[in-house]
């Protein structure tokens, strides 16, 4: 494996105005959270000397979001959609667009993650690197790490094992690249073969599942996936408060949580354990809900 030195020492040709990444981003309420994405977005991609062409799919904001990035941004195509896209859906309208441009490579991006100023050229080289090594493109997944403390809070995983194969665990190294099982969608570099080979983020997922989906169905296709080597840009993890994990909530209130969009909808994640679950299937579908159900009526009778 290489190491992170190793990598950023190659040439520089990996990062040349030859180079063409079509990156996608989708948005909502997080105007400023947005624009000082795209401002790190475009000074990383002006250090690499990348031609970046960028697609905005914003989600009906509010807050004046989409105005603000014409505004700020006039080069961007900003793409209004319907409120009802949610992340996932969101993504998959904007990658569908950009794969119908030619570029080199496509860049997932959330409006969360800050990148530093040589992300772009650091996971062009890398990607350079490990295609020199594997044979083949891979896709790279940057890894994000909460500001002052340096705790990774986005990238890769790999399963624990597979009896518990959703049980997925964060791996990272400082020093080179690592391969992962699933991508987390902050930040995802993904070359134009794969791109094609594996198509779109599947729209039966609303808001979640949709990157691990697209991770798991790259691996079948024969791809690898990689964790960058070194911070890419920082985001912090989202709050565990008030969602379904929230135990201070009430069970009822924690169950329709759990069945909304940002939980385990049940189409959705019935359609991801049929898919990636095996024989085993039911099992990992059922699970969760049990669990909680569980946790519930125990945290009553207390």
């Amino acid at each position: 494996m290489t190491s992170a030195k190793a990598s950023d020492s190659l040439q520089t040709s990996a990062a040349t105005p030859s180079v063409r990444v079509v990156g996608v981003l989708t948005c909502f309420n997080r105007k400023p959270m947005t624009l000082a994405c795209l401002e790190a977005l475009h000074a990383s991609a002006n250090e690499a000397n990348v031609e970046l062409q960028m697609i905005v799919v914003d989600d009906a904001s509010s807050d004046g979001t989409a105005a603000a990035v014409r505004a700020g941004f006039p080069e961007v195509e900003v793409i209004d959609g319907s409120g009802a896209l949610f992340w996932n859906r969101g993504m998959h309208e904007g990658y569908g667009l950009a794969m119908q441009r030619p570029a080199d490579y496509y860049l997932w991006i959330n409006d969360d993650s800050h990148l530093v100023p040589d992300a772009i050229g650091r996971l062009l080289r890398q990607s350079v690197q490990l295609r020199q090594e594997q044979g083949k493109p891979v896709i790279i997944v940057g890894a994000m790490a909460e500001r002052g403390s340096g705790r990774i809070t986005y990238g890769g995983r790999v399963a624990g094992s597979s009896l518990r194969r959703f049980n997925y665990q964060m791996v990272w190294s400082p020093t080179e690249p690592m391969r992962c099982d699933v991508i987390e969608g902050n930040c995802v570099l993904i070359p134009r073969e794969i791109a094609l080979r594996v198509g779109n983020l599947d729209p039966v997922f609303e808001h979640a599942m949709g990157d691990t989906d697209y991770g798991l169905r790259a691996g079948r296709a024969g791809f690898g996936c990689f964790v960058s080597a070194g911070v890419i840009g920082y985001c912090s993890d989202n709050p565990v408060s008030g969602t379904h994990s929230d135990t201070s909530l009430p069970l009822r209130k924690r169950w329709r949580l759990l069945l909304g969009r940002k939980g385990l909808p049940v189409r959705s994640w019935l359609h991801f354990t049929r898919r990636h679950g095996g024989p085993l299937w039911p099992l990992y579908f059922s699970w969760p809900y049990a669990r909680l159900l569980w946790s519930g009526l125990r945290g009553s009778r207390a």
